[in-house]
């Protein structure tokens, strides 16, 4: 079974996806595999770096200013995504022909990315904004306003609860959170 898993920074798709995991589950990680294509991908960095200029030093990609000018830009986050999608779409439907096992595709872009037709199902995580502002605060050492301002620049819950097939609310603490969904992967069959 191929599941995947969206919804908004700070919501703790990470926490879903430690329990998919213990469950048996294989997780590709969908940022992950994107950092790591940029350290491969010669020509994903130069394509970042015609559409957005001084953003790529040396073959790196300087995050802190890609960062600042998509999260304040909607259409620059939106040339961004349709350079990325397609790298990132090649890689995971590389890794699916060959896995046999239940997989966790954790996408932020599910369906933008085109990853969501590759699922037998779909899951939103949401959560509370202020609580979402509180744990990017915390894990990326950033402002509340910059978390705020990141947040904002990303698809509302609303939505990626009406386009997933379930819903998974982290309204608790992380241990229920991760209880919640050790239960909900129970119920879907990986074991």
């Amino acid at each position: 079974m191929i599941i995947g898993i969206t919804g908004g920074s700070g919501c703790g798709k990470t926490t879903a996806l430690r329990a998919f995991e213990q469950l048996g589950g294989k997780v590709l990680d969908c940022d992950e595999i994107y950092h790591n294509l940029l350290k491969t991908e010669d020509k994903l960095l130069e394509k970042i770096e015609k559409r957005f200029p001084g953003t790529v030093e040396n073959r790196t990609l300087n995050r802190p200013r890609l960062a600042q000018i998509v999260f304040q830009d909607a259409q620059a986050l939106q040339d961004l995504n349709a350079i990325t999608h397609g790298y990132v779409k090649g890689y995971v439907e590389g890794v699916l022909a060959k896995e046999k096992g239940h997989v966790a595709i954790d996408a932020a872009a599910l369906f933008e990315g085109g990853l969501a037709a590759l699922c037998d199902a779909t899951v939103a995580v949401t959560a509370p904004e202020e609580k979402r502002v509180e744990r990017l605060v915390q894990r990326d050492g950033i402002t509340a306003e910059k978390a705020s301002l990141r947040i904002r620049a990303q698809r509302p819950q609303e939505e990626f609860v009406k386009l997933c097939d379930h819903q998974l609310s982290n309204d608790g603490t992380r241990e229920e959170f991760y209880q919640k969904c050790l239960a909900f992967f129970g119920k879907l069959g990986i074991m």
